[in-house]
């Protein structure tokens, strides 16, 4: 049940490109996390042009107006995992949504059980449910 919140710049991708990043996104998290098939939760976000500011740390990375920021909060995944979901992710948007990897920031973040409802006033991991 990874939770992803996927940040755009507005006015770069038709919705159809925007579709097509968010199912590779899914691709790879299903793949690296084991997530279960149904369990998508997926956040877009398009901001106006100047609204994303990602510079490159240091790190001589060049970016462009294309860049892609994915916040990916889950439980439970080790390191291996989260290496995984990083070189997944940069291949996997490079080939079905022409991204260049230099244009993907990712962040993971951990939670636990507790954190999480899915709905209807409940906490469906407590509770028994999942």
């Amino acid at each position: 049940m990874p939770l992803v919140r996927i940040d755009v710049t507005e006015g770069r991708r038709t919705p159809e490109e925007l579709r097509r990043l968010a199912d590779a996104v899914q691709e790879v998290v299903l793949d690296v996390f084991a997530a279960p098939p149904r369990d998508r939760y997926q956040v877009i976000t398009e901001h106006r042009p100047g609204q994303i500011i990602c510079e490159d740390t240091g790190l001589g990375i060049e970016r462009t107006d294309d860049l892609v920021v994915l916040q990916v909060f889950q439980q439970g995944r080790s390191e291996e995992q989260k290496r995984a979901l990083y070189a997944g992710l940069a291949q996997r948007l490079e080939e079905a949504a022409d991204l260049s990897p230099s244009d993907l920031v990712v962040s993971v973040a951990s939670n636990t059980r507790e954190d999480w409802s899915f709905g209807l006033g409940r906490a469906q991991f407590l509770e028994g449910d999942l």
